[in-house]
């Protein structure tokens, strides 16, 4: 996986081709509203000249799971200079999640100092690594607890690096901050994603 911006018209084929392939349903833009339904995390609350695009989209015949994945930008203004961030988000809408109000992301050297000054951050003594590379925050501590202290989770996020993930009841984001994933990736990131929801869902549906 790698940051591509490229041609955005290039892209937008590549990322319909992979939909088809996905069997999933593409739109160039976002027409469902999402920005809004995701405004709650910590993503969706940054900037502003927010934009998805490139979405590709699937709901289960039952219609308790829509699997989403879309490029997502906004722009920070400083002064008299802005900056755009892009980033690929795999989302998923589910019926069968009962997620805690969570943000985790890459742990930072300035992360730690804030750890010495009471700033939150859940960690695991039995997982050490995993506590090292990611901050973890939220309110209902213990539900947090509950939900990441999973093997096949703590170890995902062990092995794999720089990952951000959010949730919120029944929506779970899962992103790389600043990565557009190059779309023959598009795969992998799904893959990865419905891995972690199997992790996480509840049968008690």
């Amino acid at each position: 996986m790698f940051n591509l911006s490229g041609n955005n018209e290039e892209r937008t084929g590549q990322m319909r081709q992979t939909a088809h392939a996905l069997e999933m349903k593409f739109v160039e833009k976002d027409e469902y509203g999402m920005t809004a339904l995701l405004r709650d995390f910590y993503l969706f609350s940054r900037g502003g000249s927010k934009a998805i695009t490139n979405l590709l989209t699937h709901t289960s015949p039952l219609m308790e799971d829509k699997v989403n994945i879309f490029d997502f930008k906004y722009r920070v203004s400083t002064g008299k200079s802005s900056h755009t961030h892009e980033q690929t988000v795999f989302f998923i809408n589910s019926k069968r999640l009962a997620m805690p109000e969570m943000l985790m992301k890459p742990e930072h050297f300035f992360h730690k100092i804030g750890a010495w000054f009471g700033m939150q951050d859940i960690d695991f003594q039995e997982h050490k690594e995993f506590s090292d590379q990611y901050l973890l925050q939220g309110g209902d501590e213990a539900h947090i607890r509950r939900t990441m202290n999973l093997k096949p989770v703590i170890r995902f996020f062990t092995i794999e690096k720089n990952w951000c993930l959010e949730s919120i009841g029944y929506f779970l984001i899962f992103y790389q901050l600043d990565l557009l994933i190059h779309p023959g990736q598009i795969k992998h990131l799904h893959a990865k994603g419905m891995s972690l929801f199997e992790q996480f869902k509840t049968e008690e549906f």
